[in-house]
């Protein structure tokens, strides 16, 4: 509830209240403890508040127990009971719904969130198909590759098309980029697969979600509050954690600097948020303490809600200024040092000892420490945290659907669409490689084919040209021969005459055609 213009969340023992600032709301928060201990009232009467304030708010829902702020809350003999307690309906308590929209990754049960291959980024996507380092390194370089070529990664098939492309081209990429294992791309390849196997295909594409559509209040002025549907997103913790990061690093880069407020602009509550940090890398590490530690300066808080402080590593943790720590239990001597570990985190208070408490608190009770107006942190002390307003538990299929469909964001996000990418421009690539090489292939046969026929027709020119020249040899040597015998027995027969007489003429006619003959037979060879 809001009173006098702060977040009233719970009261001390002594029926005084205890309020979260709203100007110290951006400096993070934690909520912490037990299952069942009441975290997920704790979150709910927070949200409520903020909403009421106009600021608005994104959770995970996943249990399914969070979307009953879609309606007001039920009357009961407890309820009233606490009502009175709490002294609550002299400050305007009432049962009430709260203004919600909400989202699924894989689109069923609530409005069809997604994001672009591009836009989750190589560290991010590594992360979710659990990459070794050298897969992600080559992921990186799918990722340039793509960047430098205007090839857009919208979805899956936009990337398997990469993928495709940076392994049949390996060889041409590797004098750039360095040497690319098709083994390395295959793996990525299987892990893409597996992905879209468990609905990873849902997610990635268009229209992706624009952060600043969740800024925008209701017609009353409330904020809105944009709930995750999580139940089955839980189910595989990398994808469920590495969302709402990707959420986080969205805020963060959208969001301009706005310094400090009266109230956040928007808080953010990660659920189960142990998961954000578990076989997380150093490199991802970094990146979300880096982001933790900045987002507050775009007025954006962040609150992790999770069983035990421990789960959450000592650089975000230092960042967290709002803490509420529900019952833990100190079952072994491991459970007994995270007793300690969160009684060490609050500053002292001399009226108990603090880890006594913890280990003592009942549902619904909590101890707390919230910044003060110097920015200092409260002395911890033991509360009873307020009840909400709207529904506890769940809701109905029919009130769920029609609070997806009656959504200004419904008609925006819930059809697809699949613009030009890279899976069409790699495929259009592909194919006019295909052309020019089927063109180049038909040329060489042609002009193969041209110079067979070139040879083949200069080689029956030059056996005509032997049959001319052999036809003429051959009139030439008849002629000469006819003209040679004619010669050569006339020279012989005057010679022969000389010699012989008339036997001398005639044996000197015959042997000089003969010697004639033979003489230009041996000139025409």
């Amino acid at each position: 509830m809001v009173r006098d213009g702060k977040i009233w969340i719970a009261n001390t023992e002594d029926g005084s209240p205890v309020f979260v600032l709203p100007k110290m709301a951006n400096r993070h928060g934690l909520i912490a403890g037990a299952t069942g201990t009441g975290k997920t009232v704790t979150l709910k009467v927070l949200a409520e508040s903020f909403s009421d304030m106009g600021v608005p708010v994104f959770l995970a829902d996943v249990k399914g127990d969070i979307a009953g702020m879609l309606e007001a809350g039920v009357d009961s003999e407890n309820m009233q009971e606490r009502i009175k307690r709490f002294g609550l309906a002299e400050h305007g308590f009432s049962y009430q719904k709260y203004p919600t929209t909400i989202w699924d990754v894989y689109g069923k049960n609530g409005i069809q969130v997604r994001t672009s291959i591009s836009e989750m980024g190589p560290l991010l996507l590594g992360r979710i198909l659990d990459l070794n380092e050298t897969q992600k390194d080559i992921l990186t370089i799918v990722f340039k590759i793509a960047d430098e070529n205007g090839w857009f990664l919208y979805d899956t098939k936009d990337l398997k098309a990469m993928l495709n492309e940076v392994a049949e081209n390996n060889k041409e990429y590797a004098a750039e980029y360095g040497n690319i294992a098709k083994q390395s791309v295959g793996a990525i390849q299987r892990a893409v697969v597996a992905l879209e196997m468990a609905g990873g295909d849902q997610f990635f594409g268009q229209p992706d979600l624009d952060i600043r559509d969740w800024l925008t209040p209701d017609a009353s002025g409330k904020g809105m509050i944009h709930i995750l549907d999580s139940q089955s997103l839980i189910n595989n913790g990398t994808l469920y954690s590495t969302f709402l990061l990707w959420l986080l690093s969205e805020l963060f880069e959208t969001m301009p600097e706005v310094g400090d407020l009266d109230k956040p602009k928007m808080v953010f509550f990660f659920d189960e948020a142990h998961l954000l940090f578990k076989d997380t890398p150093k490199a991802l590490l970094d990146k979300i303490e880096q982001v933790v530690k900045l987002i507050r300066s775009k007025g954006i808080g962040v609150y992790f809600v999770t069983q035990n402080p421990r789960d959450i590593p000592d650089g975000v943790l230092a960042q967290l200024g709002n803490k509420v720590q529900h019952a833990l239990h100190a079952y072994t001597p491991s459970d007994q040092k995270a007793v300690k570990a969160a009684a060490d985190s609050f500053r002292e208070n001399p009226a108990f000892k603090t880890a006594d408490v913890i280990e003592a608190l009942g549902t619904g009770e909590a101890v707390v420490s919230f910044l003060q107006e110097d920015g200092t942190p409260s002395v911890v002390e033991k509360v009873f945290i307020l009840p909400p307003q709207s529904k506890m538990g769940g809701i109905d299929a029919s009130v769920r659907d029609n609070a997806i469909k009656s959504s200004n964001l419904y008609s925006k996000y819930a059809v697809a669409v699949d613009p030009d990418s890279a899976y069409e421009m790699l495929g259009r690539k592909n194919e006019q490689e295909e052309k020019e090489a089927a063109e180049a292939k038909e040329a060489a046969a042609a002009a193969k084919q041209q110079a067979k026929e070139e040879a083949a027709a200069a080689k029956a020119e030059a056996r005509e040209k032997e049959k001319e020249a052999n036809r003429k040899k051959r009139a030439a040597k008849s002629v000469g021969t006819t003209v040679a015998g004619t010669v050569g027995r006339e020279v012989g027969k005057k010679v022969g005459k000389q010699l012989g007489g008339k036997f001398g003429q005639t044996l000197g006619g015959n042997t000089g055609a003969q010697l004639f003959r033979g003489i230009l037979n041996t000139l025409l060879k």
